[in-house]
């Protein structure tokens, strides 16, 4: 529930005028009355609120005495008592004083005043406090209309009506709706008030709030810390609001595992409010939930259980039975009984905790998905396992559509991190299956959440950029050439290195060029989310179905997944958490298998090793590539049956090798399946666009690396570059000049990527080739859509090993390299990319030094996602390292893989190592000849691959490539025999 402490707008009115000619002096008792309210704000504010409410008391009957009850200076001593009695927990002294105060200002000042907006903002606060958000939200916009009519405005209240309107949003999961007003209320407050005023920092915590929230924890922790310097500044280290920003803080580090730094912040915030409110004050039991949580993480249940009772105690006598706060208790306390077995204490609790949740919030609010889960567990534990799949279930599907309102409006970076909050309890699910591989329902249940969450982010990032390509306006397009140009800039910084500026000055700057274009994705996000919402994901329900009637008679979908197995029930004996594989088989009857294929790590290492070996060309492979058949193949045989087409969506290290080169002992697992790769078993659902013919083919290949480099076209917002650059990849040259010589970096040409260019010329005779000075990155970026894309090059994936020669690979270089005052960026899309011609430096610096590939010669990935390839049938990288990438777990491979697919290229042939020139151009040819005869996407490769294994038998030559997305024959190309 929310953990802050809403600052209560107080009015102080003057009560006494100047004295004019002839009036009387003003009443002693006036005077002596704005003495009394003066002293109960200072009181308020150093936290002493006792001694605030007798002077706040004392006022408030010397004005009536002297103006009468119904006077507005009347209002305002019970505004602040009111504000007061909140402040200590006494709800139900407040609302009178509160809602009295009210109506004394809506009868002197009439309906519209802007001190009747206070005194709405007040009153509306409470009801949040108590959880009462249908009595809570109209207050709030009636306060805010008033706030904005009102001539001569009024920021600050304004500011109170946004803040405690988004609270409500917020509280109800309505996350869309309450960041904008978060942002509109620091915005205001900081202009009106400046950034350190106290009510700033309310807006901040709110705000950080929000963020927690999603799971946005680096963007909430700077918010935390600065509303922390904030109010210690303003009233000292041991005000009660300081106490509440070291929850909040802490709050941050136990949601990122930080126990030890979460620990003392408690333990200070819990000291402050039991010596400024008192030992049962709401506030107390908040912090005491809080420590408890900390305690019960680390396994110190004897601390912890005294804890949680103390704070359910504390919420039911200040707060009533049916507080949402109260739900937080009895969750809590349910928790630690569940983790010790005692099922019947922990039961009663959890059912009561999801009857005041669904009560107060609604029935779809994520805390009552807690609940459902929490309630399934415990029936998990009492072996009542039909009574916790549909709690499991309906948790799920409230998660899911969750999702589904919330990526409407998300970017790529922000919906990873929120999938990422998400991803416990999706983890649970494959945990369930684990212990319950027999259950039908839980297979469907796990398989669903797989089928819809793996490879999430990237798909409705697609779906944006498609959007914008195909839908959409002008104007939405001209946002995204912003974004493509604030790309452009992000790329060409970070290939530049710090130069002259200091490191901390140029990592501040990458970072906010990622922030504007990450505030542009959203922005298009919201511009496209009618459209998307139109073509929305099957349900929960329905998934499975309908991917498994897209499968082939003869195929089956395995999706491999890596997932923290969390133990259902902790103590001695059990293991701790640990990564495992799972793999789930989907056949096209909707029927569903499953196998545990174990801990990660012995397949991890196997997968490396074998990828190692492949690369390096070891003679000794074949040990290697039985070794990761045994632990993540063959106990998936049985599974299969006759199934031999293979729709492989893969996770973890097994994404970064070749299923074809396993061996069985006797063969390799070419010569038996055809295999086609996924990021998730969804992408064989039809696509909604049009593709382009596959007749329209461009390849760009042997590029004059040597050619005069051209200038980049440059967005609106980028400035020129200086004429001179001196950065740090040109000392990375300036000291390596030795190692340099020995590695030969000059980029060679690549004959053979014009021998294989060519080839495709007599195979497509339409094909438009541009080879050596035309094989530019302009070129590239500004190619109109074509059905087959062809790109032989140099390509890279850093950190990268010194390249073999002969190979069309790149060492590390520049800014990206190994450079110690240049670390590498750490989106591993601007460590990924091709180079085209001009990328050899024309000449030496001016200290002799070898130079930096231009910026103008190397296209990083970041760049590519924003390609046009809506229609694209084909995209071929014949290049080294175009498959490899940083891998995250449950949403694929970061690199130029997931480039191309947000572009929104079909299909995706890509290389998992550096490949040798001239090989790669015959097996390229083999592939063309073999789609050219109708053949699959993918089961042309295989067969290519077949045949070059005759001649090259080792898979370093044959077995470098994979293919990404569809399988089927190409659209619009006369098949040849």
């Amino acid at each position: 529930m929310r953990q802050v402490l809403v600052w209560m707008a107080v009015v102080a009115l003057c009560c006494a005028a100047k004295a004019a000619a002839g009036e009387n002096p003003p009443d002693a008792r006036l005077q002596e009355a704005q003495t009394a309210y003066d002293k109960a704000i200072t009181l308020e504010k150093a936290g002493k609120y006792a001694e605030a409410v007798a002077q706040g008391e004392h006022a408030r009957v010397l004005r009536e005495a002297v103006l009468g009850a119904s006077h507005p200076d009347v209002a305002s001593c019970l505004d602040l008592l009111g504000g007061l009695q909140q402040t200590q927990g006494n709800f139900a002294r407040a609302e009178p004083l509160l809602q009295r105060g009210l109506t004394l200002r809506e009868a002197a000042l009439g309906k519209n005043h802007p001190d009747v907006a206070t005194s709405l903002n007040s009153l509306a606060n409470l009801y949040d406090a108590q959880g009462l958000y249908g009595r809570a939200e109209p207050l709030f916009e009636r306060a805010l209309a008033i706030g904005e009519a009102a001539p001569g405005k009024n920021p600050p209240s304004i500011a109170t009506s946004l803040n405690g309107l988004a609270n409500i949003y917020r509280a109800q999961g309505l996350y869309g709706r309450a960041e904008p007003l978060f942002e509109r209320a620091l915005a205001i407050g900081e202009g009106a008030l400046g950034k350190n005023h106290p009510d700033v920092a309310n807006s901040l915590n709110d705000l950080a709030g929000l963020y927690h929230s999603q799971g946005l924890y680096g963007r909430a922790e700077p918010l935390r810390e600065r509303a922390l310097a904030i109010w210690e500044e303003a009233f000292g280290k041991n005000h009660p609001y300081v106490a509440i920003a070291l929850n909040n803080l802490a709050n941050l580090y136990v949601a990122q595992h930080l126990y030890s730094r979460a620990e003392p912040l408690y333990e200070r915030g819990l000291a402050i409010l039991e010596e400024a409110l008192g030992k049962s004050h709401p506030y107390v039991a908040n912090s005491l939930n809080n420590l408890a949580n900390v305690y019960a993480a680390q396994g110190l249940h004897g601390r912890a259980e005294p804890l949680f009772e103390r704070a359910l105690a504390i919420n039911e006598a200040t707060l009533g039975k049916n507080h949402p706060s109260i739900a937080t208790s009895l969750n809590n306390l349910a928790n630690r009984y569940r983790e010790q077995g005692l099922y019947g204490r922990a039961e009663p609790l959890v059912e009561r905790a999801l009857a005041i949740w669904e009560a107060a919030l609604g029935k779809n609010h994520p805390y009552v998905a807690v609940s459902l889960n929490h309630l399934a567990l415990l029936k998990v534990g009492q072996k009542r396992l039909g009574a916790a799949v549909p709690l499991f279930t309906r948790a799920f599907a409230m998660s899911e559509q969750r999702l589904r309102k919330e990526a409407l409006g998300f970017s790529e970076a922000r919906l990873a991190s929120f999938l990422q909050l998400l991803r416990t309890d999706e983890e649970l699910l494959y945990a369930l299956l684990r212990a319950h591989p027999e259950n039908a329902s839980i297979r469907r249940m796990a398989l669903s959440a797989t089928l819809l969450l793996k490879g999430r982010s990237v798909e409705e990032t697609a779906d944006i950029y498609r959007a914008v390509y195909q839908r959409l306006g002008a104007q939405e397009r001209e946002t995204f050439e912003r974004l493509r140009g604030l790309r452009t800039q992000l790329a060409s910084r970070s290939l530049q290195g710090p130069g002259s500026l200091p490191l901390t000055a140029h990592q501040q700057q990458l970072k906010a060029l990622a922030s504007q274009g990450d505030a542009l994705e959203a922005d298009l996000a919201r511009q496209s989310a009618p459209l998307r919402a139109l073509a929305a994901l099957p349900s929960p329900a329905d998934i499975v179905g309908r991917v498994a009637q897209a499968l082939p008679r003869d195929g089956a979908l395995i999706e491999f997944i890596t997932y923290q197995d969390r133990p259902f029930a902790r103590g001695p004996g059990v293991p701790e958490p640990h990564l495992r594989y799972l793999a789930l088989v989907l056949f096209p009857d909707a029927s569903i298998r499953t196998l545990d294929l174990g801990p990660a790590e012995p397949i991890d290492s196997a997968a490396s090793r074998l990828r190692d070996a492949l690369a390096n060309r070891e003679a000794t492979f074949q040990a290697q590539a039985q070794a990761l058949h045994q632990l993540a193949f063959q106990p998936l045989l049985p599974l299969l049956g006759k199934a031999r087409r293979l729709f492989l969506s893969p996770d973890g290290q097994l994404a970064l090798v070749p299923f074809a080169a396993l061996h069985d002992g006797e063969r390799f697992l070419v010569e038996a399946f055809d295999f086609t790769y996924l990021t998730s078993g969804k992408e064989l659902l039809p696509r909604p666009q049009q593709p382009v013919p596959a007749s329209s083919v461009v390849v760009l290949a042997d590029p004059d690396f040597s050619a005069p480099p051209q200038a980049p076209a440059r967005s609106k917002e980028e400035a020129p570059a200086p004429a001179e650059r001196s950065t740090s990849v040109d000392r990375f040259f300036s000291t390596r000049r030795e190692e340099l010589a020995q590695r030969d970096w000059n980029l060679v040409p690549l004959p053979g990527s014009r021998q294989e260019a060519e080839a495709i010329k007599r195979l497509l005779p339409q094909a438009q080739l541009f080879l050596g000075p035309e094989a530019t990155k302009q070129r590239l970026l500004q190619v109109p859509t074509p059905g087959i894309l062809h790109l032989a090059t140099h390509g890279f994936f850093l950190d990268d090993a010194p390249a073999s020669t002969n190979t069309r690979a790149v060492g590390s270089f520049g800014a990206l390299g190994e450079a110690p005052l240049a670390p590498r960026p750490s989106d591993p899309l601007l460590r990924s990319g091709l180079l085209f011609a001009g990328a050899n430096a024309p000449a030496p610096s001016a200290s002799g030094a070898p130079q930096s590939p231009p910026d103008s010669a190397l296209a990083t990935a970041l760049e590519l996602a924003g390609l046009n390839l809506w229609g694209t049938q084909l995209v071929v990288l014949s290049a080294c390292d175009t498959a490899r990438g940083d891998v995250k777990p449950g949403q694929g491979v970061y690199g130029l893989r997931r480039a191309l697919v947000l572009a929104g290229a079909e299909t995706v042939v890509m290389g998992l190592w550096k490949v040798n020139d001239d090989t790669t151009r015959h097996l390229m040819e083999a592939y063309y000849q073999r789609l050219l005869a109708g053949q699959g996407r993918a089961t042309a490769l295989r067969e290519a691959m077949l045949w070059l294994r005759a001649t090259q038998p080792h898979p370093h030559y044959w077995a470098p490539f994979i293919a990404l997305g569809r399988d089927a024959p190409l659209h619009g190309l006369e098949p040849k025999p």
